[in-house]
C-alpha cells in the first residue's frame, strides 16, 4: 500500500520537520512548522527589511527667516506681510524688520486737535495761570509715574531705560479693573498685548480668525492701535497722544471696530 503524501516540511534548514498543519508566514509566504511559524523565530526576511528601514520624522520643522535666529516651530508662522516663516518671538512685523512694513500714517485731525489739547491741559491749562501752573502739572505727572513704577510688573530682563508704564485698564468682565505695567519700547503693539495678557491672566484668541481680538486702545480717544505698529512710534512724536505713565486700555473687539465706544466707563 502507497504511503499518503500529508503535509509539508518545515523551510528552517535544521530543522526540516515535517508537519500535517503547517504554517505560511504572511510576511515571506514561506512554510513551517509550529515552532518555527512566528516571523522572529525563522529570520523572517520582511522582518529584517522593515527593521533596516530608515526612519522618518513625521513633523517638519519650521526655521525663522529673521537673521541669525536658530528658533524653529513644529507649525508654520507666517507673517502675511513678506509672506516669510518666523519664530513665534519674531512673527510681528517690527519684531523681523518686515520689508513690507508701512511707516505709520500722521493721525487723523480730530486725533491731533485731541492731543493738542491734552498737551494744552498738562501744560496748565489756561495762559491765565502762566509758569506756576505748568510746573504744578509737570510735578504732578512726575509724582504719578514714580507711583506707577513701584507697582508696575513686567518682564524683569528689560533694563530701566527701555522700560514704558502704563496703567493697563482691563477688558469688561474681568477680575481686576487695571494693572500697572511696562513693557519694551522697541515692542510692536502686538507684543504688547500679548505681554499684557499673560501679565492679567486674560484669554488671548489673537490667532484664531473667527474669535474676539485683544486690542490696546488710548485714552481718550479710544482709538485701537495697530498691531505692527511699534510702541515707539506712538510715543516719540509731538502728535501722538500715548505718553510714559499714561493709561491704556484692553479689550475684545471684533476686526473691523478701530474706536472703543465709552471710554469714560473704563476709568470710572
Amino acid at each position: 500500500m502507497a504511503e499518503l503524501d500529508i503535509g509539508q516540511h518545515c523551510q528552517v534548514q535544521h530543522c526540516r520537520q515535517r508537519d500535517f498543519l503547517p504554517f505560511v508566514c504572511d510576511g515571506c509566504s514561506g512554510i513551517f512548522c509550529l515552532e518555527h511559524r512566528s516571523k522572529d523565530s525563522h529570520g523572517c526576511s520582511e522582518v529584517n527589511v522593515i527593521k533596516e528601514r530608515p526612519k522618518t520624522d513625521e513633523h517638519k520643522p519650521y526655521s525663522c527667516s529673521f537673521k541669525d535666529c536658530t528658533e524653529v516651530e513644529l507649525v508654520a508662522v507666517i507673517c502675511p506681510y513678506c509672506e516669510k516663516n518666523f519664530c513665534l518671538r519674531h512673527r510681528h512685523q517690527s519684531d523681523h524688520e518686515c520689508e513690507k512694513m508701512e511707516v505709520p500714517k500722521p493721525r487723523m485731525a480730530a486725533t491731533q486737535k485731541l492731543v493738542r489739547d491734552i498737551v494744552d491741559a498738562k501744560a496748565g491749562g489756561s495762559a491765565g495761570k502762566g509758569r506756576r501752573g505748568a510746573k504744578s502739572s509737570g510735578t504732578a505727572a512726575k509724582v504719578a509715574l514714580m507711583k506707577l513704577k513701584m507697582q508696575a510688573d513686567g518682564e524683569k530682563s528689560l533694563p530701566q531705560t527701555e522700560r514704558t508704564y502704563f496703567q493697563v485698564y482691563l477688558p469688561k468682565g474681568s477680575k481686576e479693573k487695571s494693572k500697572a505695567m511696562f513693557f519694551c519700547l522697541q515692542w510692536s503693539i502686538g507684543k504688547v498685548v500679548d505681554s499684557a495678557a499673560s501679565l492679567a491672566n486674560l484669554r488671548n484668541e489673537n490667532n484664531k480668525l473667527a474669535a474676539k481680538k485683544l486690542r490696546l486702545c488710548h485714552v481718550p480717544s479710544g482709538e485701537v492701535l495697530p498691531l505692527d505698529h511699534t510702541l515707539e512710534s506712538w510715543i516719540t512724536k509731538e502728535e501722538c497722544p500715548l505718553y510714559n505713565g499714561g493709561n491704556v486700555i484692553l479689550e475684545y473687539l471684533n476686526d473691523e471696530e478701530r474706536f472703543l465706544e465709552n471710554v469714560d466707563s473704563y476709568l470710572e
